[in-house]
């Protein structure tokens, strides 16, 4: 069980993140292949890739699968590569990290005694080594996770989204109390989090950032920056609730799928609104609609009112901002259209 310890000033700092990042959800997408019994909602995905595969998992994807030595385990790579949604960022960011850094992470894992001269000599900060690491890693991403990236960061948007909602209604605590409810308990002013190892963090007012997560299934993950103490911790959370919504994800589809979808949504709800839906998947305010638009407040304000009509989107007043955010119908909408 882990246990986080919260102040008031951390229930004041407590945020929600959109993703862990490409980097980290390919280290969780590794670590989801490589577990023999996974979730039912990863099945499609781990058919696909074996068809894909074959038997060539580590020839094809690299040395960083020596570093997942067992469920659970593989390197912090938020920390490594940080949490931005382009991979060419996180593996630039991989190459610049601190040696001391790389050691830290890698000393955390449970390695075989044998372990391999690769991973010796990325401790020890050989830049070749470092330059393989970065390789594989985005070798990864292009195997596992860029297929499904677009659909991904829609369902997220969405997720993320729900949380805001979550707290403009509620507050915080009502957040902590329903984020994930069978991982999850909040006895304020304890989080208690069901985790493989007993453990106890006090936030001491550097707060949490509560992040969704698509390849974590049936846990969670507590991720640190082992650098910077005073760096809030990120809790990442599975954001697959199901089966159904999961083969969404999954569907087959080529590079432009994300492109075509968008197309087929312009037929049926018209260009502008159709990337309004889009846009309000990430959570905006009639300014900011009319701004990613470049149309004008009115516009927006209109094309908002006809995606709350349908019941695609829901809005709400906070101040003097109006806030829109989608509905799980807007999100089936999308997701069914890249599905396609």
């Amino acid at each position: 069980m882990l246990r986080i310890h919260f102040t008031a000033d951390d229930l004041a700092r407590t945020r929600v993140a959109g993703t862990v990042g490409a980097a980290a959800e390919t280290g969780h997408a590794l670590d989801q292949l490589l577990c023999r019994a996974g979730p039912v909602a990863f099945r499609p995905w781990r058919r696909q890739l074996s068809r894909q595969l074959g038997g060539r998992l580590r020839d094809v994807l690299g040395p960083l699968v020596s570093l997942v030595p067992g469920p659970g385990q593989l390197l912090d790579l938020t920390a490594l590569a940080g949490s931005g949604p382009s991979i060419e960022a996180g593996t630039e960011q991989l190459r610049s990290a601190a040696d001391s850094l790389v050691r830290l992470e890698i000393e955390h894992l449970t390695l075989p005694r044998a372990e391999p001269r690769w991973s010796r000599a990325l401790m020890e900060g050989d830049r070749e080594a470092r330059e393989v690491l970065a390789d594989s890693l985005d070798t990864c991403y292009r195997v596992l996770v860029e297929p499904h990236w677009h659909r991904m960061r829609g369902h997220l948007d969405a997720v993320k989204a729900g949380y805001a909602r979550t707290v403009l209604d509620g507050g915080v605590e009502r957040l902590l109390e329903t984020v994930c409810p069978a991982l999850v308990r909040w006895e304020a002013p304890v989080l208690r989090v069901r985790y493989p190892r007993d453990a106890d963090v006090r936030l001491g007012g550097r707060g949490l950032v509560l992040a969704p997560t698509v390849f974590l299934g049936g846990q969670a993950v507590l991720l640190t920056d082992l650098t910077d103490e005073a760096a809030p911790p990120v809790l990442g959370v599975p954001a697959l609730g199901d089966p159904l919504t999961a083969a969404a994800l999954w569907a087959d589809g080529d590079q432009d799928g994300g492109t075509e979808a968008r197309r087929s949504l312009g037929a049926l709800l018209g260009r502008t609104r159709a990337a309004a839906l889009d846009v309000v998947a990430q959570g905006c305010s009639t300014g900011e609609l009319a701004r990613r638009l470049n149309i004008s407040p009115a516009a927006a304000s209109q094309h908002a009112g006809v995606l709350r009509d349908a019941n695609l989107i829901i809005t709400r007043r906070r101040g003097g901002a109006v806030l829109h955010s989608i509905t799980p119908l807007g999100v089936d909408l999308l997701n069914r259209g890249a599905a396609r």
